[in-house]
């Protein structure tokens, strides 16, 4: 277990590449963009976070979402049929993949478009899957079932509602929200950065024309007094979406959650978007910073404590509401 343990952190420490802690706040030294002449603004609608929570939950009660299961298959077909009914133009981009210990994954990134008409556009991505076991150096049951409430569900809820209030409102600027596959199988304990994301990587090599713009990957955003420190990745990719975002859940009231403090650069669904498909892509993910156990992640993470209990309804609203205010805000040209 020991061996296990020092194994998993070498992992993580491998994952934190190019984490500089200067203790500079990031966004001070990120260049202003160039303004754009403004559009008519449309109100931008507000978030309701009991409905994000009934889809986390909905999400939970199917079960692990571990790729080639029945659960599995029953979430990608409720996914489908709601991004369809929040009016959207859905597409099941289907693909294998052999994981790290060679299974062959039956895999679907699903791809749901507004205004798919529109060349501007604007991408925004979770990962539906869950981990098929539990890993995390704080478990003290590697048999535990891991439900991903929080790491999947929660970022797949705040989509699904940000997906129910465009199919009511269209801005004028195209959205393409991806919910990516695969993401969770990979392998710990020092191994290759590209077994995990699988769906990303597949993605990335594949995305459709139009190309958004910018990306935003919401991953780990429901737990109570989340802190969204600005990982490295994001800042090294794309550190204009960066301030964007980040100064604009500041004004918004949300700073206790969008703190300004970098964290580690790690191997997360967008690294693979940014490396390979060229669209700079930030990751909203909770990095406290200090937690136990060597992590740079929550203590629930990968372990069987990431169930419904652990989602706040309130870090739902905080994530979700910033993403809908960029998304009219980028519309207009005030962002």
């Amino acid at each position: 277990m020991k061996s296990h343990l020092f194994a998993f952190l070498c992992f993580l420490t491998l994952v934190a590449m190019g984490c500089v802690n200067d203790g500079t706040p990031p966004i001070e030294d990120m260049p202003e963009e160039v303004a754009t002449e403004p559009k008519p603004a449309r109100p931008i609608p507000k978030f309701d976070r009991d409905s994000a929570y009934a889809y986390v939950e909905q999400q939970v009660n199917f079960g692990p979402r571990v790729v080639n299961s029945d659960a599995h298959k029953q979430t990608r077909e409720w996914l489908v049929e709601k991004l369809e009914s929040f009016g959207a133009e859905v597409r099941e981009q289907n693909f294998e993949a052999e994981a790290y210990d060679g299974t062959t994954l039956s895999a679907t990134n699903i791809i749901a478009r507004y205004a798919p008409e529109l060349q501007d556009r604007i991408l925004l991505t979770a990962h539906w899957d869950t981990r098929p076991f539990a890993d995390s150096p704080l478990e003290d049951d590697e048999n535990a079932v891991v439900n991903g409430a929080d790491d999947g569900a929660s970022g797949v809820g705040v989509l699904l509602e940000v997906a129910r209030q465009l199919g009511e409102n269209t801005p004028d600027i195209g959205v393409d929200i991806v919910l990516l596959d695969a993401e969770d199988y990979g392998q710990s304990g020092g191994g290759s950065r590209t077994s995990w994301a699988l769906g990303a990587q597949y993605y990335a090599k594949n995305v459709p024309e139009p190309k958004p713009r910018f990306g935003i990957l919401l991953d780990m955003v429901g737990a109570r007094d989340a802190k969204f420190g600005v990982e490295g990745n994001s800042e090294r990719y794309a550190p204009q979406v960066v301030r964007k975002v980040w100064r604009l859940a500041n004004s918004m009231g949300y700073g206790d959650y969008y703190i300004n403090e970098r964290r580690g650069a790690i191997v997360d669904d967008h690294f693979f978007i940014n490396s390979i498909a060229n669209i700079p892509t930030i990751d909203i993910i909770n990095m406290p910073g200090n937690t136990t156990g060597g992590s740079q992640f929550v203590e629930h993470w990968h372990t069987g404590d990431d169930n419904i209990d652990i989602i706040d309804k309130r870090t739902l609203r905080a994530a979700g509401q910033v993403v809908l205010a960029t998304i009219f805000r980028e519309a207009a040209g005030t962002l």
